[in-house]
């Protein structure tokens, strides 16, 4: 069977899109959601599937730089996909997929990402899992540093609007060190970062924003909350953070040792921590954060030349890929690394698109893909060269699942 998909023309058609995922997560129909969401994900960015009169599917995508090896390039934030449950298994999905990669193809998007809330929907699309993080609990008396840390610059707390300006500089600097990063528009900031109406507090406080500052210069940020709770007079609370920014060593030791040394909490937990963060190597007891691993960012190539030249490569030398893509056919073929062009040279590598999005922004390693048999070397070394060349010194990290 056959559905019409197009964008939505009004914000009616918008919130019924977004309720066919909006309905698995308990959401209710909501005029001013749809309003507000819109402010960062135009109606032209939400697709939905039509049978006659009624939407039985939708599916948008975010318009937002994201920070690549050396750069950054005009990405499409795959979100809100879903299929209405009287529709499942028909075709919806695959319909809708079709139409928001051809689209943001055609507006020149070379790369899409996404966070998978079922890891076994994207592979067939073309995505693939390109970074990891994980959760963190780390109970308070276990925050001791592994090394003497002299405190050193000042930490305020500042009210949203001094947030507003001041937090965005330190999420540029950390995409200019780091690839996954998104680049938040201020509309983004406003009604998505900082929004924290008591829904979204889970029994919680309000937010709290915190700013450092060392020789008067920027230097990091912390976005947390209070969950307080007692017991026979006794402080079990937990401390939830958010988000913990930082732009330098000493900046990230200062902003978690604040942090850690909140008082009357028992807990200090936080989400989407890479595999890498700071805190593995701060912490004299790293194995008391019973970090629990996942699969985080995932990649997508829509424009596999421009994506290729669109990032740096830390090795001289070259390199042919022959690339695979059931579903984006006009990437099928071989391309040379690093500058992105079509050739007929004999490939040193064979791999599917999706592979080729894990092993993008240097967080998956095609040596580690190649184990579970989606790396083909055609020529000897092959893997090894391509590994050399799309390596980045840190793991890919995206702060924010969209």
């Amino acid at each position: 069977m056959s559905f019409d998909v197009r964008p939505v023309e009004n914000l009616d058609e918008y919130d019924r899109a977004f309720m066919s995922i909006g309905q698995y997560f308990g959401a209710e129909a909501d005029a001013d959601r749809a309003e507000r969401f819109s402010r960062v994900l135009p109606l032209d960015r939400m697709h939905a599937a039509w049978e006659g009169d009624t939407i039985v599917g939708g599916a948008a995508a975010f318009p937002f730089p994201m920070s690549v090896p050396g750069g950054l390039l005009s990405c499409a934030g795959t979100t809100v996909i879903g299929v209405a449950p009287t529709h499942r298994r028909r075709g919806v999905m695959r319909a809708m997929m079709r139409a928001h990669l051809d689209d943001a193809h055609e507006r020149g998007e070379p790369i899409a990402a996404l966070w998978a809330s079922e890891e076994t929907i994207y592979g067939r699309f073309g995505y693939g899992p390109a970074g990891q993080a994980g959760e963190i609990s780390i109970p308070r008396e276990y925050g001791a540093f592994a090394r003497p840390h002299e405190r050193c610059g000042t930490m305020r707390l500042v009210d949203r609007d001094e947030a507003c300006a001041t937090f965005p500089q330190v999420l540029e600097a950390l995409a200019r060190e780091r690839p996954g990063v998104l680049i938040r528009p201020p509309e983004w900031w406003e009604l998505r970062t900082f929004r924290d109406p008591p829904e979204r507090r889970h029994g919680g406080g309000p937010m709290r924003f915190a700013l450092l500052e060392l020789d008067g210069a920027l230097a990091g940020y912390a976005i947390y909350r209070h969950h307080m709770s007692w017991d026979v007079g006794t402080s079990t609370g937990k401390l939830t953070v958010i988000e913990a920014i930082a732009t330098s060593t000493q900046a990230n030791a200062e902003l978690w040792r604040y942090l850690l040394d909140v008082d009357w909490i028992a807990t200090i937990e936080s989400f989407l921590i890479p595999p890498d963060h700071p805190l593995f190597f701060l912490l004299a007891e790293t194995r008391r954060m019973r970090y629990r691993m996942g699969d985080a960012l995932w990649m997508r190539l829509l424009d596999v030349g421009t994506a290729l030249a669109g990032r740096t490569y830390p090795e001289v030398g070259g390199l042919v890929v022959e690339v695979r893509d059931a579903f984006c056919p006009w990437n099928e073929g071989r391309w040379s690394v690093p500058d992105g062009a079509r050739t007929d040279a004999v490939p040193d590598l064979r791999l599917d698109v999706a592979t080729l999005g894990s092993a993008y922004l240097g967080g998956l390693k095609f040596a580690a893909l190649a184990q579970g048999g989606l790396v083909e070397e055609v020529s000897p070394g092959a893997i090894e060269r391509a590994d050399g060349l799309f390596r980045h010194g840190l793991h890919p990290w995206c702060p924010e699942i969209f």
